[in-house]
């Protein structure tokens, strides 16, 4: 089989652009030093995190100069997000380190006024323009097709400025801001999205690259490709996962985080078991699911480093799921069973390595909070959420809250961010605030959801899935008020989560919230709806979603 040489430097999730490389009927060769290039026909240059650091990376290892060399050979090279953003002279995100220079242009931050940043989901590649003729499919690239994008600084797109250079420019908007997708020119090829992470759509995209396909025509005017551009509304399967009672490794669901089914005895009954993790994200996946996340609850996530099950089941599903993957349960720093005391970036390393694109952190970020208040707001540049999104981008970093309602009669009544509320408490109260909890919402703590939010984005959190005690199992909907006053406080994204019970419940969240993206799980895990339906669903209500496409 032929041969794809790729280069990793601790860039995050790599192993699905190995498994999806593999399903094209080609072999990895990993380079693990510079001169490794030279032996390499087709190079691809993956990368997430920071500009500065990555590109330091570069230049420490000794890579700039033999990637150079590979390119003006007119050799096959493909860069991905970071890789894309390396070829440009610079980026904002660190001004000091110098890029490629091979494309003139230098990366900015995307205007938060407007919209959530990190710029994370699904949009368009686009490479027709307004007044212009049917187009050219750049490198398997279609204007209809959605592409999986995650960073927060981008290069604008200036009308012909990259064209006159001899590039051909796919484009994509996001808010008012049109900036650059991908980039090709003769033997380079770069895209700022994740084909590896873009379902059929993205794996078309690789195969174009690998089997040197450039250009064809395709049917689709440029007022019709401009009218589908922009971020689509996220669908995400979410499969809590545990052992059962009988050592079985189960996804499992609870009613308000109860995960046993009710029975008469005091104990409860045994674990509700709804599937294989593995099987049921594939079959999530194979429906449409915008992203996968894992949930590691309780029994064997005391020991990271120990926790075989759950890395093999990453390993296992990034062979056949090519859409994000997010793990959370366990991500800290730890001490493992020879008594080595392993820093929480080391465990998310492990994840990442394993098949995670995004690790998500509980009960510790609530800790990490407190302790930020407690210095009068001072990081401390300890914190899990810290050394992770520093070494691999905020965008990797999501943090998990488990808040519950706590009503009062009045403000004055409580030093907490209050709501006035349209459902009135237990004695009639109209105001309640969102009281943060810890251990599987089993131990709550004085912090409340505003606090916590506003603190785990100054530390470098890239992304809230706000979950709901009260709405947990209860098919009743999202906690509407809970996710416009966290939207109301935070520029990064958002992800709705607990209530779901039925498609409208996504359309509702959608229309009356700003969130970013929502989440669904006994929806689906009981065969109520699959997440074809609740997409159809949006789609009849004219909210853009990313049409599923066949397979390779």
């Amino acid at each position: 089989m032929p041969t794809v040489h790729l280069l990793d430097y601790v860039a995050g999730n790599v192993r699905s652009l190995e498994n999806a490389i593999k399903k094209l009927g080609y072999t990895v060769t990993w380079v693990k030093e510079p001169v490794d290039i030279a032996n390499a026909e087709r190079l691809i240059l993956p990368g997430v995190g920071h500009f500065g650091h990555c590109l330091s990376k570069f230049a420490s290892g000794g890579y700039l100069e033999p990637i150079k060399a590979h390119i003006n050979a007119g050799k096959p090279f493909m860069g991905i997000c970071v890789g894309l953003q390396a070829l440009f002279d610079g980026s904002e995100e660190d001004s000091a380190v110098p890029g490629f220079g091979i494309i003139p242009g230098r990366l900015v931050r995307f205007n938060d006024n407007d919209k959530s940043v990190p710029h994370i989901g699904w949009n368009s590649a686009n490479t027709t323009r307004k007044g212009g003729a049917e187009g050219k499919s750049l490198c398997g690239l279609r204007p209809l097709s959605k592409y999986y994008y995650v960073h927060s600084y981008a290069v604008p797109y200036r009308n012909e400025e990259l064209e006159k250079e001899g590039w051909t420019v796919a484009t994509a908007r996001y808010g008012d801001e049109e900036f650059v997708g991908a980039v090709a020119r003769k033997n380079v090829f770069a895209t700022q999205f994740h084909p590896e992470k873009s379902g059929a759509a993205g794996l078309k995209v690789l195969q174009a690259f690998l089997n040197g396909h450039d250009a064809h025509g395709f049917g689709v005017t440029p007022a019709e490709a401009i009218s589908k551009e922009g971020l689509t509304r996220r669908i995400i399967a979410c499969l809590d996962v545990r052992t059962n009672d009988d050592g079985d490794l189960v996804v499992t669901k609870g009613d308000q985080y109860d995960v046993r089914d009710k029975d008469k005895s005091s104990a409860g009954g045994k674990v509700r078991n709804l599937g294989k993790p593995i099987d049921m994200a594939r079959k999530y996946y194979e429906q449409g699911a915008d992203e996968v996340t894992f949930l590691n609850i309780t029994s064997f996530r005391n020991c990271p480093l120990a926790d075989v099950p759950m890395l093999e089941i990453l390993r296992q599903t990034s062979e056949s799921v090519f859409v994000p993957l997010t793990i959370g349960g366990g991500i800290r720093d730890t001490v493992d069973i020879d008594g080595t005391t392993v820093p929480a970036l080391d465990v998310a390393t492990m994840y990442f390595k394993s098949g995670a694109d995004k690790i998500s952190i509980g009960s510790d970020a609530v800790t990490a909070a407190e302790e930020y208040f407690a210095a009068g707001k001072k990081l401390s540049g300890k914190t899990a959420i810290e050394s992770i999104s520093k070494a691999y981008g905020n965008q990797a970093v999501v943090v998990s809250v488990d808040p519950r309602r706590m009503y009062t009669a009045s403000p004055k009544d409580t030093g907490h961010q209050t709501i006035k509320t349209q459902h009135v408490g237990p004695n009639a109260e109209e105001f309640c605030w969102y009281q943060c909890t810890i251990k599987g919402g089993r131990e709550g703590r004085d912090l409340d959801v505003h606090q916590l939010v506003t603190a785990v984005e100054a530390m470098g959190a890239g992304e809230i899935l706000l979950n709901c005690i009260d709405k947990d199992g209860t098919n009743s909907g999202f906690d509407l008020e809970l996710i416009t006053e966290v939207k109301r406080v935070v520029k990064i994204p958002v992800i709705a989560s607990s209530g779901a019970g039925n498609p409208g419940h996504f359309a509702e969240v959608f229309e009356k919230t700003r969130t970013d993206a929502a989440l669904g799980a006994g929806i689906f895990h009981r065969g109520e709806y699959t997440v074809r339906q609740v997409k159809e669903y949006l789609q009849n209500k004219d909210l853009s979603i990313r049409q599923l496409e066949s397979e390779i």
